[in-house]
């Protein structure tokens, strides 16, 4: 759907917090004295409202700049340097121009991002994920601009979502795990909880394992990063709680890669005593002795798809668009998931 309203101005927080235009732009420039109780009662319309004051100065006020404000959680992850090519590349033909904010999964960085990302008055906004703070939801919806939120379809965007189910990416792995006779089946997240993507792939996994009659047998979540070294330690911390696993799937393939150096090195046979799969389809990884079991994460193609909605939309505000676009990832087997 859409945004169709205009944007907020000075006007509509005046009226919101009962006091003049003036004394508004005073408190959101920090200018003038102003009592604590006005001041406190004009940030806190600015903000129900989601209203982000213009740094715009002079004859650019009403425009937009050719900017378009990128923000995602992470550049340390592999999967957005990714999404960010595919972006880039399809603007590359036009005067938009990407700007990148990153915020390191926590909301209320996301809000302090976007509040400063739009007080430049970007002519668009592609934002990772469906899940934002109350105070960053309505600076996307006050916006008045397009907005596309990427990686994820599993909810209600505010304007429009490209991405892929993560639910059923989990359902489906869960299914071809099920399928080549595994059990027996731990799981391993990083950045959990706050990596709601993570999240929903976990839940549609244990979702479809439940219906068939099957509990995850261990599990652990970690709140930090992604890494090789942390793959091995969980991995064996895993095991040796739980030695008669018989799959251990992760929520990506950073970790799945060092479960899989951990049980190379300890001789057990893969897939035939322990499978494996991750997430992410990561390219980086294919020098590893075995093809580690994932599923492709389609980043290009969402960077690709996201860009050329904001400039559609750009050229032309009433362009018709699709308020979710859903990618199809796909199963890579490789060779630690067997196949019968």
């Amino acid at each position: 759907m859409a945004t169709d309203h205009r944007p907020l101005t000075l006007r509509d927080v005046s009226e919101a917090s009962g006091v003049s235009e003036m004394t508004v732009s005073r408190v959101l420039r920090n200018r003038g004295d102003v009592s604590q109780a006005t001041r406190e009662k004009v940030l806190e319309a600015a903000k129900s409202l989601g209203y982000v004051p213009n740094k715009i100065a002079g004859a650019l006020a009403s425009q937009r700049v050719n900017l378009v404000a990128v923000i995602i959680p992470s550049f340390r992850n592999m999967v957005f340097p990714e999404v960010l090519s595919g972006i880039s590349r399809e603007l590359e033909e036009t005067e938009l121009q990407p700007v990148v904010g990153v915020t390191d999964y926590l909301p209320e960085k996301e809000e302090k991002v976007l509040y400063e990302m739009l007080s430049w008055r970007p002519s668009g906004v592609i934002i990772a994920g469906l899940e934002h703070s109350d105070a960053s939801r309505a600076m996307l919806q006050a916006s008045g601009i397009p907005v596309v939120e990427i990686m994820d379809t599993d909810g209600t965007p505010v304007d429009c979502a490209v991405g892929i189910s993560h639910r059923r990416a989990g359902r489906e792995m869960a299914r071809a795990i099920l399928k080549q006779g595994y059990q027996n089946i731990g799981f391993m997240g990083t950045k959990m909880p706050l990596d709601h993507r993570a999240r929903k792939r976990f839940e549609g996994f244990t979702e479809h394992l439940a219906k068939s009659g099957v509990e995850i047998m261990d599990q652990e979540f970690y709140s930090g990063g992604s890494a090789l070294a942390k793959g091995r330690e969980m991995t064996a911390a895993m095991l040796e709680r739980t030695p008669e696993l018989d799959f251990l799937y992760y929520s990506n393939d950073m970790i799945g890669a060092g479960g899989l150096l951990h049980l190379l090195d300890k001789g057990i046979d893969v897939p035939g005593q322990v499978g494996l799969a991750g997430f992410n389809g990561v390219e980086l990884l294919d020098g590893l002795p075995r093809r580690l079991a994932t599923m492709d994460a389609c980043r290009t193609e969402i960077g690709v798809k996201a860009a050329q909605i904001i400039a559609a939309r750009v050229s032309d505000p009433s362009a018709p668009v699709e308020a979710k676009v859903e990618l199809s990832p796909t199963i890579a087997y490789g060779d630690t998931l067997r196949r019968r």
